[in-house]
This record gives C-alpha cells, structure tokens and sequence, in this order.
C-alpha cells in the first residue's frame, strides 16, 4: 500500500520499456521493437484519464505502435524519443499548472532517476534496477508489464473514491 496522500495526485507519469511493458522486447524481422501491454494495466489507465486524471508517458523509444496503444486509451501526452526525460516532464507540468507534489511517476531504469527526484511520489516494479528502488517512496509487488500500473492507478483512484465508480467505469 502507498505510503502517501493520494488524495493529492492530479497526474500520472509512466515509462513504457520496463513498466508499462515487460523488460524483453521481441524483434520484429524487420528491426522494429514488438512491446507487450497488460490488459489490466491499460484498463486502469482509460479509467483514470475518463476520472479526469491527467496521464502522461515519457519514453525513450520511438516505435508508432507505442503511440497508438496509449492514444487509444484515450492518453493525449506521449512523448516518444525522450533522451532527457526531466524537460518533457517540465512541459507536462506547465502544461497543466502541476505542482510535484500532485505527480506520481513510475519508471524502472537509470533514464527514470533525475524524474523520480522532482515528483511528489516516485515509484517502480517489483524488478527495478536497484538504484531506481533506493528513490522510491512506492515499489509495486508487480512487475514491469505485469501490472504494475495497475496496482498505483487503482490505488490512487480507491483513494479518490473512483475506482468501480459507474459514472467512470461505467458510463452511467
């Protein structure tokens, strides 16, 4: 269980390569990086952005099909080819008048490091590099791709008293 006021999250930052996604990427003959989702990860992240939760995903990778996954969660912030992940994090705060503490972001790597220290709550999988673990305020008992992203939605939105909401989940 997260040890914070997750009354006070208004956004949700995720990686894909080893959070959203399992840390072993298949290749396509072609070259192209084949990703896996989690059903239930994304099922969590179409209910929070209908809650009126702000989501975001920041990504080194480049591959189209990540974009379309997550846009078709209805996910309006994707940046792709994020080499320094602290300045698309600086526009999605702006964007959106956010403070840190009103942030969660999730990520499992050395990339993630420099974000974890300017969210209010930092967390990862179960399987993030060491380094990654020793800054985080939450570390999931799932791992990347295995619904890690699940377990921190929906326990920001029970805190919010929005999750199994029939409005939200329901359209009615």
């Amino acid at each position: 269980m997260i040890n914070y006021d997750l009354t006070k999250i208004k956004a949700l930052v995720f990686d894909v390569d080893g959070v959203l996604s399992a840390e072993t990427i298949v290749l396509h003959p072609n070259g192209e990086p084949m990703r896996t989702v989690n059903i239930k990860d994304g099922y969590a992240l179409q209910l929070a952005v209908k809650c009126g939760l702000h989501v975001a995903i920041i990504t080194g990778g480049k591959t189209e099909a990540v974009r379309l996954r997550y846009e078709g969660l209805g996910i309006k912030d994707i940046y792709m080819g994020a080499a320094v992940k602290t300045r698309e994090y600086a526009d999605f705060l702006s964007k959106y008048n956010l403070k840190a503490e009103e942030v969660l972001y999730m990520g499992d790597d050395i990339p993630d490091y420099e974000v974890l220290g300017l969210v209010g709550l930092p967390c990862c999988p179960a399987d993030a590099a060491p380094e990654i673990k020793a800054v985080c305020t939450y570390i999931s008992h799932r791992n990347g791709g295995y619904g890690c992203g699940r377990d921190v939605v929906e326990q920001v939105l029970r805190a919010q008293g929005k999750w199994m909401s029939h409005e939200a989940a329901f359209g009615w």
